[in-house]
């Protein structure tokens, strides 16, 4: 059980889980349109054992006993993601109505159970379609995705607690793009630069829809890291410079201070979109919360022989989960201390924490620690207003496949048996009857 109690957090704090669409619900067959996911996994070498997500958690069917673990164990809210090649299968113009149905029901499924819908427009699932015409590289994307979150705020807008536009653009823009690690699986500058403004370009627009459809309580989710020097020396700092600006201040200077950092964008000059600057007011539209979704810390070393970033990444010290991302909670205060007095006082969501992890006492520890560590942040002045487990359930993760797992609740995805664990148990002994 968990050693710190709800009312440590404050009387209104928020809780939930979390899941993403391509990762949990399967159910390919009502008209969905393929996503990058799809072609990704299909391609050898990219996903452990050449896992895809065509079944996953089959929550495409399975959805209602899934909200009923949700609600049995005391949360608050569900926060999940809406398939844009479900809704509208090429990306842009004709929608599917199976897809607007089993959204329908969803939600309808939520507010029956007394949940709060938390709905992400986009986690990672890009329409094949809009892959073709160069995706997050090509600036038209930020005027398609406008017109599905136009789409989206008029089909389920009114029954929505809060929307995301997107979850973790550093892994849609860098990841995707510059390290390859998942899809599209571009390594190339150009791309990475080009999607780095376009994902923020397209958030941006996506707001102004949503607000055009008369959509309340709009946020984005950012994916932050305690960056940290592997040394005192001198460039080590300059690593943790790079490093810091690369996973973190683009996405919040961009937000929140209406430009990206100049380190960055001298390094990527020959490379970024031309005239960018004139984009960065509707990058930085007015929010009404922020979500940070925390793993780990990053530790930054020195290496000159790396063009454009000169840094390596190195391993903490520090106790591991079974995918070797450190685990340090300390990190998380001083992160949301940070963001609160550098950026915003905007209320703040932890949108996703988690362990992967076969061990769940590890896990209930981690989540006891990382508990702690937002209520340490609170006291120091941050307007931390809720917490999601990532993830509900074991699912699709990713480049890992079916292999690591996240889960509160088991999956056995022979049967789709769900079981819940330990840190499910802790979750319900903390909130059960406390709502």
């Amino acid at each position: 059980m968990f050693s710190i109690e709800r009312k440590d957090l404050g009387p209104n704090f928020l809780f939930g889980t979390a899941t993403a669409a391509y990762q949990i619900e399967g159910g390919q067959g009502d008209g969905r349109g393929p996503s990058i996911w799809d072609t990704f996994s299909a391609t050898p070498g990219n996903v452990k054992n050449a896992d895809n997500g065509s079944i996953a958690c089959d929550h495409y069917n399975r959805w209602p006993g899934d909200l009923d673990l949700i609600r049995d164990g005391g949360f608050d809210a569900y926060r999940f993601s809406l398939s844009w090649p479900r809704l509208i299968p090429e990306g842009t113009g004709a929608v599917n109505q199976q897809g607007v149905d089993f959204y329908d029901r969803l939600i309808d499924g939520m507010l029956e159970r007394g949940l709060k819908p938390y709905a992400t427009l986009y986690h990672w699932d890009l329409p094949s379609a809009l892959q073709d015409k160069g995706g997050w590289m090509n600036r038209d994307i930020a005027g398609w995705f406008a017109d599905y979150a136009a789409l989206v705020g008029s089909k389920f807008g009114d029954r929505l607690a809060a929307t995301a536009t997107i979850n973790e653009p550093w892994c849609v823009a860098f990841l995707s793009h510059f390290l390859g690690v998942h899809a599209p699986g571009y390594r190339d500058v150009r791309a990475a630069a080009h999607a780095m403004h376009h994902v923020l370009l397209a958030h941006g627009n996506a707001i102004d829809a949503l607000r055009g459809q008369g959509v309340k309580n709009l946020g984005i989710v950012l994916n932050l890291e305690k960056s940290e020097p592997a040394s005192e020396s001198a460039e080590d700092q300059v690593a943790f410079d790079y490093g810091d600006a690369l996973f973190n201040r683009w996405y919040l200077d961009g937000v929140f201070k209406a430009k990206y950092p100049e380190l960055l964008t001298t390094a990527l000059a020959q490379y970024l979109p031309a005239d960018y600057e004139k984009d960065m007011e509707i990058v930085s539209r007015p929010l009404d919360w922020l979500g940070i979704n925390y793993y780990t810390r990053g530790l930054y070393k020195s290496d000159p022989t790396r063009p454009i970033f000169p840094y390596t990444q190195v391993k903490g010290t520090e106790e591991k989960n079974d995918l070797g991302w450190e685990i340090y909670p300390n990190g998380l205060t001083d992160l949301l201390v940070r963001v609160s007095r550098e950026y915003t006082k905007l209320p703040i969501y932890i949108t996703e924490t988690g362990m992967s992890e076969t061990d769940d006492t590890r896990r209930v520890k981690f989540y006891d620690d990382h508990l702690r560590a937002v209520a340490n942040a609170q006291a120091q002045g941050a307007d931390v207003r809720g917490f999601f487990a990532w993830s509900l359930l074991d699912n699709y993760e990713w480049a890992e496949g079916y292999t690591s797992r996240f889960g509160i609740v088991h999956v056995d995805y022979q049967t789709q048996i769900r079981t819940p664990k330990g840190t499910y148990r802790a979750f319900q002994g903390m909130l059960h009857n406390t709502r």
